[in-house]
């Protein structure tokens, strides 16, 4: 870490290239944990997965700021959702020693080949931003969400900001841009949960968690600044098109745990 070494470079890349991409439409681990695993193949899964929870979690904060100073944010449902995804993402991580991941994953590729048919299907999903509840409903399915998925990062982790996002808009009325703002929230709280383990057991390569988190922050400014920009709309095209990596992704991993 004394020098950029070719190794570092791609992880500063990486680094910027998912910040960008997470504040858009969330999925930034798709690109940074390959590459940590890709550079570090000697360290230890955990190390590297802290590592990615550092970096990212900055990025996704910054990201976070930018959105709350230009959108409205519905802060009545963020904050409920955001408080059960803290709590429930430690009940995910416990679930990992009863139920095998590889039990799960057909289940996940199901719900994203659905969530890509649904919004395709339909035109006009998440362009116009008209929140569907309020009062009592609307803290209930916040809750409801926000622990659903907490204990999904927990567990599993890949495509959780585009969960969040789809839920978003299906269940609540956002839009795609005010989706992802509030999706930024949620991921804050269930990246904190996951950093108090790894952060107190050493599981954190701290000087490449910083480098990468400059980057990361720095990817998440022009990510930002490219949904602001462009709305709803650009939100959605992103959305579709990382879903349909993550489509890609579970069946490959599918496949191969089959073989």
């Amino acid at each position: 870490m004394d020098t950029f070494t070719p190794g570092l470079l791609v992880l500063v890349f990486a680094a910027f290239f998912a910040g960008a991409v997470d504040a858009v439409v969330g999925g930034g681990g798709l690109i940074q944990i390959p590459a940590l695993f890709a550079v570090h193949p000697g360290e230890s899964a955990a190390t590297l997965f802290g590592t990615n929870k550092c970096a990212s979690i900055v990025g996704t904060a910054n990201a976070t700021r930018r959105y709350a100073r230009s959108v409205v944010m519905p802060w009545r449902t963020i904050l409920p959702a955001a408080l059960a995804a803290f709590a429930l993402s430690y009940a995910g991580a416990a679930a990992v020693a009863w139920l095998p991941k590889d039990a799960v994953r057909p289940l996940i590729l199901v719900l994203l080949v659905l969530a890509a048919i649904y919004t395709l299907k339909k035109k006009e999903f998440g362009e116009q931003h008209r929140p569907a509840h309020s009062g009592r409903r609307e803290l209930l399915y916040a809750l409801l969400l926000g622990g659903v998925i907490g204990f999904y990062d927990g567990f599993f982790g890949p495509g959780t900001g585009s969960f969040l996002i789809f839920l978003f808009v299906r269940f609540f009325g956002f839009d795609f841009l005010h989706a992802s703002a509030s999706a930024k929230v949620v991921n804050v709280a269930t990246n904190l949960a996951a950093l108090l383990y790894f952060v107190p057991n050493g599981y954190v390569l701290p000087v490449l968690a910083a480098v990468m988190a400059a980057a990361n922050v720095a990817g998440s400014q022009a990510g930002t600044w490219l949904a602001l920009r462009h709305g709803s709309r650009f939100v959605r095209r992103v959305f579709l098109v990382l879903v349909a990596a993550l489509i890609v992704k579970f069946a490959w991993d599918t496949v191969h745990a089959l073989i």
